[in-house]
């Protein structure tokens, strides 16, 4: 192959090269791959979760002294880009210490989903775990963000078990 036929495939590698680089995904959602992982881990997750039990969580040695009472996890399928990690959207309902949605980002591997984003301004929380209890539920717990500073005791949590949301179900009287 002669030198100009070289440098002409080089070129053209490297513009084809350059030319898939800017056009593909430019969010981690982009990517079929990435997708598709993320819809098979998180699947089983994905709905309206009715909170059945939870303990309801008071944190006295802050400014926080209201009792906290989650009543709804929504884990909906609308994916986000957040930090380069494609996520899912949702939210939570909470009855105390006031009426209140939050928007959450949310993800689901085999053993366990998290769920996080909440404002700073709600409480020194990082998220909530849950893992699949009873075949059927969810059974998890609230974390609390180390970073802001809160002390809280050793063991303190403030778990809860959720069941999904019969769409169409007669409410008990």
């Amino acid at each position: 192959m002669s030198v100009v036929r070289q440098r002409t495939a080089r070129q053209a590698s490297a513009a084809f090269l350059l030319l898939a680089i800017g056009c593909g995904p430019s969010s981690p959602c982009g990517s079929s791959y990435a997708r598709r992982q993320l819809a098979n881990y998180s699947r089983g997750y994905a709905g309206h979760w009715v909170v059945t039990w939870s303990d309801t969580l008071t944190l006295p040695d802050t400014l926080l002294g209201d009792r906290f009472r989650l009543t709804d996890i929504v884990l909906d399928t609308d994916t986000v880009s957040v930090a380069k990690q494609c996520l899912y959207r949702g939210h939570m309902v909470f009855s105390a210490p006031r009426p209140d949605t939050i928007p959450i980002d949310w993800f689901g591997v085999p053993e366990h989903v998290t769920i996080f984003g909440w404002p700073p301004d709600l409480g020194p929380f990082a998220g909530i775990n849950a893992s699949w209890w009873h075949g059927d539920s969810l059974r998890g717990a609230i974390l609390f963000e180390e970073r802001l500073g809160v002390q809280v005791r050793p063991g303190a949590t403030a778990q809860f078990i959720a069941g999904r949301r019969n769409i169409g179900a007669v409410p008990p009287q």
